[in-house]
């Protein structure tokens, strides 16, 4: 019943930048963690950071110094700022968000992927 819409990938050179969006929408409570995962061709799905409703922050340590994410809870929507891109960031990212439905005795935890958008890095 939540969607997360996803925007901002595309083609970019070594050394440029993107900036990545996903906005939730449909019926929710409240959102608490929110993250960016990515997935190259034949790898497993990696975190590349995530960010709480109270601010704090983690990020893998390929991308720590490069890559900042950052939320703007009254939007519902996480972002992904991409500096310094290198070729090996090539990937799907995923936005995803841990949900909470309901309140009280009738709370309900989900989560929710987003559909992927592709970002290449490459000359």
């Amino acid at each position: 019943q939540v969607q997360l819409v996803e925007s901002g990938g595309g083609l970019v050179q070594p050394g440029g930048s993107l900036r990545l969006s996903c906005a939730a929408s449909g019926s929710i409570f409240s959102i608490n963690a929110m993250g960016w995962y990515r997935q190259a061709p034949g790898k497993q799905r990696e975190l590349v950071a995530a960010v709480t409703t109270g601010g704090s922050t983690n990020y893998a340590d390929s991308v720590k110094g490069r890559f900042t994410i950052s939320r703007d809870n009254a939007k519902n929507t996480v972002y992904l700022q991409m500096n310094s891109l290198k070729p090996e960031d090539t990937a799907v990212y995923y936005c995803h968000a841990d949900l909470v439905h309901g309140v009280g005795l009738k709370v309900t935890f989900t989560d929710s992927w987003g559909q992927g958008t592709q970002v290449t890095v490459s000359s």
